[in-house]
């Protein structure tokens, strides 16, 4: 059992033992752990090495403020003749410092970091909140990050729909939130798609969601039970499957083809009951499913029963020409679930997607989703129904495309100059985030991946993501996200990891 101790907000500092004037500072109070006393140990030594050890430990910061000698006393169950027996032990060891008129606070120095060179590391000074970790270098450690550029995120425009957000959202909307999302969002989502992937859906189909893990996620909460078979294609998205064995433990991989997902394959399961694609850019191969295929599965998926989950993840970059229709946009039987995410398309913070559903399942979809408690901020959603309505976004999406598009070329030819012609094959380099990359013979992927990580380069080997599927030696090559100079330098790595 474990005592609560009362802790206070960091203070400003300097004078004596480098503590600042405090006056108009907030405090803010949480519990920290005490540790029961030692019997062996008087009350002023439990006191003492109380204080000493959170300080020590972070859990008291540099310039936070300690408690009153009163209040401590009150909490810890002892005189506050013992407190102000520790408190002055800790001062004489510049521990804290006391500021007349304000009180007592930790010094912006403790001694035991500069003295103590066994110190663990967990005590070591700790950046403030002035210097926030940033993802720039993974962003720009080529070729891993898949993701959006968020240095191409029009922020002066978004501002902007966030402060119109601000000054028209009634306030009502702040309470009476609809579990389906913003009704304005959910009209320029479904406006957006009949434009852009050719679905015609009204508002009322559509649901509001964090992304696509979370669409996915109501998709196997809504439609999957213990014991129901579902269908992923191998290689596939790793988080799907993962989900889909939350629901059920007949979770299958297929094998693709040259064309995707595998109808013929999926024919030999009966029971199938759910099925997750990608067929507008294969995750992780990047292979395109024809419209052949994509209505041989509508049509096999309508004899079967089964529920098809479109998960569109990247198809608005497309390089070379614009992309096939989205699966939903062919889907006269109505089995297919659409998922797309502006994660991908603006930044990956804004945890905002969307999910079109059949309407013979949408009353159970909204209940799913009311069960699931997963709110999205009313106000980004009236930002973002904004951000769509403008024009903003189309701009964002056909400027990005266009700068994605000239990295793509870049990567693709300085692989061509270091590769040999009939070596050189790729999948999937039309578009989206990332391609595969299929590695000349006598290369395995851990040892390819090895010289890569010797010259400084990273990349996902495409076998970790296979399942029964035998797949040649590929790795995933993610270009989308490195800005310039460091898509430059990793280009200039590529000969010295083929070298020989």
């Amino acid at each position: 059992m474990t005592q609560p101790l009362e802790s206070f907000s960091d203070h400003g500092a300097s004078g004596k033992g480098g503590a600042r004037s405090h006056r108009g500072k907030r405090e803010s109070s949480f519990d920290l752990a005490v540790s029961p006393p030692v019997a062996e140990s008087g009350k002023q030594a439990w006191v003492y090495e109380t204080l000493r050890g959170q300080i020590l430990g972070g859990a008291l910061a540099a310039q936070a403020r300690v408690p009153s000698t009163r209040s401590l006393a009150q909490r810890m169950g002892v005189s506050r003749s013992t407190v102000e027996w520790a408190y002055d032990q800790l001062r004489a060891e510049g521990y804290v410092v006391g500021v007349p008129g304000s009180g007592t606070y930790v010094c912006a120095q403790v001694p035991d970091r500069f003295l103590d060179p066994e110190r663990p590391a967990s005590i070591a000074a700790r950046p403030g909140p002035s210097t926030p970790p940033t993802d720039t270098g993974r962003l720009n450690a080529g070729f891993i990050a898949r993701v959006a550029d968020p240095g191409l995120f029009p922020m002066a425009e978004w501002k902007r729909c966030l402060a119109h957000a601000l000054r028209t959202t009634p306030v009502q909307a702040l309470a009476d939130e609809d579990p389906r999302g913003s009704r304005a969002l959910r009209e320029q989502i479904a406006r957006y798609l009949g434009a852009a992937r050719g679905i015609a859906c009204d508002p009322d189909q559509i649901l509001v969601v964090s992304g696509i893990r979370h669409a996915i996620d109501l998709c196997a909460r809504v439609l999957v039970g213990p014991g129901d078979t579902t269908l992923v294609e191998d290689p596939c998205y790793p988080t799907a499957s993962t989900i889909f064995r939350g629901y059920t433990d007949r979770v299958i991989p297929l094998p693709i083809d040259a064309h995707g997902f595998s109808v013929t394959e999926a024919r030999r399961h009966e029971a199938a009951r759910l099925v997750h694609v990608t067929p507008a850019h294969q995750s992780p191969t990047g292979v395109t499913m024809p419209i052949s295929r994509r209505l041989e599965l509508l049509a096999w998926a309508q004899a079967q029963g089964a529920w098809l989950i479109e998960d569109d993840y990247d198809s608005e970059f497309n390089y070379q020409a614009a992309p096939l229709p989205a699966l939903k946009s062919l889907d006269q039987g109505d089995r297919v679930i659409h998922c797309g995410s502006f994660n991908k398309t603006l930044f990956a913070g804004l945890r905002i997607g969307y999910a079109v559903v059949p309407r013979a399942l949408a009353s159970r979809f909204l209940d799913g989703r009311y069960a699931t408690g997963r709110s999205i901020s009313v106000l980004e959603q009236a930002a973002l129904a904004r951000f769509l309505e403008s024009g903003a976004f189309a701009r964002h999406v056909r400027r990005s495309r266009a700068v994605y598009a000239q990295r793509r070329a870049r990567v693709v030819e300085a692989l061509q100059a270091v590769v040999p012609r009939e070596q050189f094959h790729l999948t999937g380099e039309q578009g989206g985030f990332h391609f595969a990359w299929w590695l000349p013979p006598g290369l395995t992927e851990a040892a390819f991946l090895d010289r890569a990580a010797r010259v400084g380069l990273r990349f996902q080997g495409l076998g970790a993501l296979c399942h029964r599927n035998d797949l040649p030696p590929a790795v995933l090559v993610g270009d989308s996200a490195m800005q310039d100079e460091a898509l430059a330098a990793a280009l200039g790595r590529l000969p010295a990891l083929l070298a020989g």
